[in-house]
């Protein structure tokens, strides 16, 4: 019985890679060391490409020129390719009243329907212009309305990597690959995904990712992998709704603070 035990939370703890801000515009020097420890350990990230980046902020980062041909060289290697938002600017204030109440700014929370479609449409038509093939999405700041999973399933995307939650999880006709904490942390069991900014890094934070990578490389998931462990559960859906009460509070009372 204890063998088994332990079989059935090894089956199922891990975490998948998530990068955000992937953009021609970014941090170049640590993506490039980062491509190198994904390559040395077989890690397939998922990498949240900007397909119309108008950031201000990202502009400001050195560009690549064969952005695009790098980003279809990563998907040969078996690297998930996201859609991250469209173009990575906030035109809307939710008031902490977004589907996953991370509160903030948002550059799809409030915007009509056809607006939000019409977003999506033109960042996969970007997409497939560069012949990149697109399955899965995250917004950026995680912020979300109904809106925003009415026009992904409009259009053919039903795969989403943020949410509350211990395991992945379906609901609405959508996946969801659960995001929980800004730290970069395995749970003792559940699958989950980080959330990496690589252009707030210095070089020590690189250095703990690298150290992370390499004590914990038999957990790390590809993105297949995750929604493979996908589980509707009443167990899991008691868990989740924990979860989230208890992350919602405490990201409340963080922001109270600031």
């Amino acid at each position: 019985m204890s063998n088994l035990i332990k079989r059935f939370i090894s089956d199922n703890t891990g975490i998948i890679i998530r990068i955000d801000d992937i953009a021609e515009n970014m941090n170049w020097q640590l993506m490039e060391k980062c491509e190198e420890l994904f390559d040395k350990y077989n890690i397939k990230p998922v990498l949240g490409v900007i397909p119309n980046n108008k950031d201000e902020e990202l502009l400001k980062y050195p560009k690549k020129e064969n952005f695009w041909e790098l980003v279809r060289g990563w998907e040969r290697k078996g690297w998930e390719i996201s859609m991250h938002g469209y173009s990575h600017v906030y035109s809307q204030s939710t008031k902490k009243k977004d589907y996953f109440g991370y509160g903030g700014k948002s550059e799809f929370f409030g915007i009509e329907l056809e607006k939000q479609i019409l977003k999506i449409k033109n960042g996969l038509e970007k997409f497939d212009n560069e012949k990149i093939k697109i399955r899965t999405f995250y917004a950026p700041n995680h912020t979300y309305d109904l809106n925003t999973f009415k026009a992904l399933k409009k259009c053919n995307i039903r795969n989403i990597v943020d949410g509350y939650g211990l395991m992945p999880y379906e609901k609405d006709g959508l996946s969801f690959i659960p995001q929980l904490f800004y730290k970069i942390l395995i749970l003792p069991f559940g699958v989950q995904s980080t959330q990496i900014h690589l252009n707030y890094w210095e070089e020590k934070d690189f250095k703990n990712f690298k150290n992370f990578i390499e004590k914990n490389q038999d957990k790390i998931l590809s993105f297949d992998q995750a929604l493979s462990k996908v589980n509707n559960s009443f167990f899991y859906k008691l868990i989740n709704l924990s979860l989230e009460k208890i992350l919602k509070l405490l990201r409340f009372f963080n922001k109270t603070k600031d």
